[in-house]
């Protein structure tokens, strides 16, 4: 064999074994982490920004017919990844009487032979469950399934061997799912059971390599704390929480930040090897401020753009809204509804805030992707505090500045690559742009957002090569 032929051979195999990306069985509904490892992407390598809803009690809450009306609601809505319990607790029941587990062991899932998820007379807890995820996969919606709450971790209600085998129950049902995603934990610190979430994350990651994986933590946690070099943990994931600068209670803990979502973005974004990050828990709409006293103020509409536009213009890959009444799907004849919801969750899906999520979905995909970086050096002298404070990212092309209140604030020039730039103003309530004009990109420059100074007043300043 001549010295030419050895190397096209070579060559050949070189590029059958490295040069063509293995195709997933889910084709290009499957999400993977983007290369640089601060995204995610689908198979086709198009971005996937993350736009979740949490509809916690959905499987337990809703009958098939209103599960439907969520989902669609949802998905008109814009959100894409619903973030939802299979198990609520280890007695957990559908509407409809069926109960999840035998004795209220994981490790026994009560399945009724012969059920399917089509049939509408007889079926199971399991069969509903089915019925919701291939209904939300009609609709292009991603089910982030949490296994089980992490209450029932902590109370010593599930132990290795039972996270085990009912870890294993999961992923062979719903391997074959193109619409899943696994959120480990729920609301709980990973050292409330760290033998449990490792043998749950291990399990999934064993039985199904094909979906990702996170853990959902604590209320003023990271998940990076415990699990960000797990060999199962895909992306890390925090709760922001739903306290008030003035109600934090967790001094104490390694992260401190108040309201400051994006100081958790900040502290996973430095953490090594890369990985992406978002805030899956922020404070709900209309929830009490602090959460368990029913008459303090309540988180608005407003509240929810902030912390979406802080912690995405911070580096995260997406941002979960939430509101009260549906993450627990409320109704009236609830005998024992938590944090006191006004609305019935049929009525709450039209809050505000869930109107104008979108918004930030689209602008984040408006531009380019992948090359998008928080970069809080385009704001020229000394940054505002709390809720003063202007974020801002960026790409090579483009830039931008979120502000809260609508002060004027300044922008160091010259980040973007071209002489001159259009600068434009974009309303978070509305999706609008309003452009300001073309403007020599160097030095610094002062921007005054329309309106009067006001905690609410919120404007994207988007500056674009020309």
């Amino acid at each position: 064999m001549n010295t030419k032929y050895k190397i096209f051979l070579f060559a050949v195999v070189a590029l059958l074994t490295f040069g063509c990306k293995e195709k997933t069985e889910f084709g290009d509904k499957s999400l993977s982490v983007s290369k640089n490892g601060r995204y995610l992407e689908t198979e086709d390598g198009k971005p996937f920004f993350w736009l979740g809803d949490t509809g916690w009690l959905l499987f337990s809450k809703l009958t098939r017919e209103e599960s439907n009306t969520y989902l669609e609601d949802r998905k008109q809505k814009g959100f894409n990844v619903i973030q939802v319990m299979v198990l609520h607790d280890v007695a957990a029941k559908n509407v409809y009487g069926d109960s999840a587990l035998v004795t209220s062991d994981v490790s026994k899932p009560l399945l009724t032979e012969g059920n399917n998820p089509k049939d509408s007379v007889a079926y199971d807890y399991w069969d509903h469950v089915d019925y919701m995820v291939d209904k939300a996969a009609e609709k292009g919606l991603y089910m982030a399934l949490v296994p089980v709450w992490g209450t029932n971790v902590k109370e010593k209600r599930v132990d290795e061997a039972q996270a085990k085998a009912y870890a294993a129950f999961l992923a062979k049902r719903y391997k074959d799912k193109w619409n899943i995603i696994w959120l480990n934990g729920g609301d709980i610190k990973g050292t409330d059971g760290l033998k449990v979430w490792y043998t749950i994350g291990e399990t999934l990651r064993a039985n199904d390599p094909n979906h990702l994986i996170t853990f959902h933590p604590r209320g003023r946690t990271a998940s990076s704390q415990w699990f960000h070099n797990a060999k199962w943990n895909d992306f890390d994931m925090v709760q922001s929480g739903h306290r008030r600068y003035d109600q934090d209670t967790s001094k104490n803990e390694k992260l401190h930040y108040g309201e400051d979502n994006w100081r958790y973005m900040e502290a996973d974004y430095k953490l090594k090897p890369t990985k992406p990050t978002i805030d899956g828990e922020p404070s709900y709409e209309d929830i009490p401020q602090g959460l368990h006293d029913t008459l303090q103020l309540r988180w608005t509409d407003a509240d929810v753009r902030r912390y979406g536009y802080w912690s995405v213009f911070a580096g995260a890959f997406g941002y979960t809204y939430g509101h009260n009444s549906v993450m627990q799907m409320y109704k009236k004849t609830d005998p024992k509804p938590a944090y006191g919801p006004k609305d019935q969750w049929i009525t709450a899906i039209n809050a505000p805030g869930a109107k104008q999520m979108k918004y930030l979905k689209e602008l984040m995909l408006s531009r380019s992707y992948f090359d998008r970086i928080p970069d809080q050096t385009l704001v020229a002298g000394k940054n505002g505090e709390k809720y003063d404070r202007v974020m801002a990212t960026r790409g090579e092309e483009f830039a931008m500045l979120y502000t809260y209140t609508g002060r004027n604030f300044s922008v160091q020039m010259g980040k973007v690559d071209s002489d001159d730039v259009k600068a434009s103003w974009f309303d978070p309530r509305t999706g609008k742009f309003t452009t300001i004009g073309e403007f020599e990109n160097k030095g610094i420059k002062e921007f005054d957002p329309p309106g009067e100074p006001a905690n609410g007043n919120d404007w994207v300043l988007v500056l674009d090569k020309i």
